[in-house]
């Protein structure tokens, strides 16, 4: 989803090479280099670690587990805006949140620096165990990484950024179970060619040498693999999966990615892949308007209905008062809007029974 205007993209990107120009060179002999091996973390064995068996995302107990959360805005923008803080994990929770998906943009890893970065997202990862709620790590991006191409300053990485990015990420958290997903690349698109080309067999290429990185460091990791279309369409999966095993499969859902009626296009497009693999939405959303009736009932209890009846687990976009779409109205006692208090209420019900097997 788009979250930034192009105002406030060029705007960070701006900041990073002030930042930069602070910092002064680059030192050969390690200042300004990559995090440093971390201490072993106590608590990185606190939950229980998830994993892959079949289509489903397991317990070591066997039981299946559907997640359910929400995403943050990135960590650096909310340092920088005043909202970085334990409370905010704490509200998620009380939702009734089990995940917590934390993007991470290309600029604004620069920008914070990998070390000073990292620091952010220790301390992200230890609320999260500390209040039972495990971690998707987003690399959020927008466009080809083939092509070098993307759709706003914000989103600008390369592929030799973006596999040193795992690298550091499976190295930092080997071991760690609350961070269990790391989700390759947030939205892949070529945007009907004007960011370039790039085939289904190059993406899928370009995600298995992320693949090869992370499982170098650490095995245990979900690699979590968008499709096209900004992360919805799947199609690519039906002839040509990504060849390794232990991964799961991404869409975006929102309501203006097909017209109506949804279901039909869902499944095609995307929940097929679900008979197969396990799956996460990772942002579903929707606006409304001041007056605007019937818009939770109508995609909210749609979308959220449809993922669950096939064990697709999803994580509401966005836990914010100022990105799109916003859950919140304020931060101040985290006062939700209407679809925030739609995404509490369903995180709070049962889950929905399981379409029978065949559908």
């Amino acid at each position: 989803m788009k979250t930034l205007s192009l105002a406030i993209a060029c705007a960070v990107l701006a900041a990073s090479m002030a930042g930069a120009d602070q910092a002064g060179p680059m030192s050969v002999w390690g200042h300004g280099g990559p995090p440093r091996k971390p201490e072993p973390n106590p608590k990185a064995e606190v939950l229980p670690l998830v994993s892959v068996r079949g289509n489903h995302f397991v317990l070591p107990s066997g039981a299946t587990i559907l997640f359910r959360g929400v995403s943050i805005v990135d960590p650096d923008n909310m340092v920088e805006r005043g909202h970085w803080n334990r409370e905010v994990f704490a509200a998620i929770k009380a939702m009734g949140a089990n995940l917590v998906r934390i993007p991470v943009h290309p600029a604004a890893w620069r920008h914070e620096t990998p070390r000073a970065y990292i620091a952010l997202l220790d301390q992200a990862v230890d609320w999260c165990t500390d209040l039972g709620m495990y971690v998707i790590a987003d690399w959020h991006s927008i466009g080809n990484l083939k092509s070098g191409m993307f759709q706003e300053p914000i989103y600008d990485t390369t592929g030799a950024e973006t596999f040193d990015f795992w690298r550091t990420m499976a190295g930092h958290f080997k071991g760690n179970h609350t961070v269990a997903f790391f989700e390759l690349f947030n939205e892949p698109t070529h945007e009907n060619g004007r960011l370039g080309a790039m085939s289904w067999s190059e993406w899928r290429d370009l995600n298995e040498q992320m693949i090869g990185i992370i499982r170098s460091f650490d095995g245990q990791k979900i690699p979590l693999v968008a499709g096209f279309d900004w992360a919805y369409d799947l199609g690519g999966v039906r002839y040509e999966p990504v060849r390794a095993e232990g991964i799961g499969y991404v869409t975006h859902p929102y309501p203006f990615k097909r017209p109506q009626p949804w279901e039909p296009r869902w499944e095609e497009d995307f929940a097929f892949a679900a008979g197969r693999y396990p799956m996460i939405a990772t942002e579903i959303g929707f606006g409304t308007r001041p007056g605007e009736v019937g818009v939770a009932e109508n995609y909210g209890e749609r979308i959220t209905r449809f993922l669950e009846e096939r064990g697709i687990s999803w994580t509401a976009w966005v836990f914010d008062d100022d990105w799109g779409p916003p859950m919140l109205k304020s931060y101040d006692g985290f006062a939700l809007n209407a679809c925030g208090e739609f995404f509490r209420q369903a995180m709070q019900r049962p889950p929905a029974a399981p379409l029978a097997s065949g559908r």
